[in-house]
């Protein structure tokens, strides 16, 4: 099974004009309910989540492929779009960008009340932060999370697409999950990694390789912090470590007020587990380092410092770089997007009944 997850973009300015947006929701909520009539709801979430079809999605709606503000407004054209048939067909979209995106949880509850789903409201809650802290801070990538989608449906099934930014490249990159996926939200939880800027060294706290800092962390956050101060103390100040080279990681993140805050925010409740540690209210990015040198310094064990991105390219490029054309994925994306245009139709809406005209709208006078 092909494992795809984030996708780096480069930045671009100008904004998406109004008469577009209002086409873009017309046109997604067509193909939308058409996946939802043909295929259910679970398979609509599945696709969603698929960074792949998402960005083809847009491409389809009227961006450019590399173009960043694919994710923010296709993720607002959909969410416009299905939001009168959410309780209709069962899927709700929840979030978006900057101050939107806080209102996650409250959007969250409200359509779970309406589905019947208010004793699953903690539990997606929960998976929305823990994806959003995950994303931010226990893959430390250089790009800071500013849009957070959430999807469920009235199963009880979920997904995330989410957007970081990289102040320093000027990319974006898009983190998508897909809760059928997820075997362990804190061991490889993405559908993985498709990016276009790769780095060289990151800090991947949710790798696999990284399960042992993981437990190490959660394990030193229940001993004595002055304890775990005097172990450090034997430590050669001169080694240094250094996971990328925007963000290194020496022994200048082991400064005692550094591990002081991790332990007044987890004293009277230490971590049972990772998952918790990660929830842990005012916990950001350089706590986790600290904590993870300390866990690295004292146990012995050892963080990915991996970037989980796999690929540079969708498909490869003509002449061999970054490498070659796959042709499989090549005809894969190809197939899917044929299987779109085919059962398009084109025509009025009514009641989610799909369309059932079809103008040439792909085949007529270039547009």
């Amino acid at each position: 099974m092909l494992r795809r997850g984030a996708v780096d973009l480069p930045l671009h300015g100008g904004r998406c004009p109004r008469w577009l947006f209002e086409k873009m929701v017309r046109l997604s909520r067509a193909i939308l309910l058409l996946i939802v009539e043909e295929f259910g709801r679970e398979e609509l979430l599945k696709r969603l989540t698929d960074p792949m079809w998402f960005q083809a999605l847009g491409c389809l709606l009227g961006f450019d492929w590399h173009s960043s503000g694919l994710t923010t407004t296709v993720g607002g054209a959909i969410k416009q779009a299905l939001k009168p048939c959410f309780k209709e067909i069962g899927i709700f979209i929840c979030g978006g960008k900057g101050k939107t995106a806080l209102s996650t949880p409250k959007e969250i509850e409200f359509w779970a009340e309406k589905c019947a789903l208010s004793n699953k409201t903690l539990e997606l809650t929960n998976y929305s932060r823990l994806a959003a802290r995950i994303d931010n801070n226990a893959i430390q990538d250089g790009f800071s999370i500013y849009y957070h989608l959430f999807v469920f449906t009235k199963d009880g099934s979920w997904g995330v697409i989410q957007q970081g930014m990289d102040e320093i490249s000027g990319y974006a990159r898009r983190y998508h999950w897909y809760s059928c996926f997820v075997k362990d939200p804190c061991v490889e939880p993405h559908s993985a990694i498709v990016s276009q800027l790769k780095k060289q060294l990151v800090l991947n706290l949710v790798a696999k390789e990284s399960f042992d800092v993981q437990q190490s962390m959660v394990k030193l956050l229940q001993e004595d912090l002055s304890k775990v101060m005097k172990e450090l103390k034997l430590f050669t100040y001169g080694e240094i470590f250094r996971f990328k080279e925007d963000h290194r990681l020496d022994i200048r993140d082991l400064k005692p007020e550094s591990l002081k805050k991790v332990w007044e925010k987890t004293y009277n409740n230490p971590p049972e587990d990772f998952k918790r540690l990660i929830l842990t209210p005012g916990l950001g990015a350089k706590s986790l380092r600290a904590l993870t040198l300390a866990a690295e310094i004292i146990y012995d064990v050892k963080a990915s410092r991996k970037d989980p991105a796999v690929y540079s390219y969708a498909h490869g490029g003509k002449d061999g770089h970054p490498y070659k054309v796959n042709k499989k994925i090549y005809e894969n994306t190809i197939v899917e997007l044929e299987e779109i245009l085919k059962r398009i139709k084109v025509g009025e809406y009514e009641r989610a009944k799909l369309f059932k005209r079809l103008p040439r709208l792909f085949y007529s006078s270039q547009f």
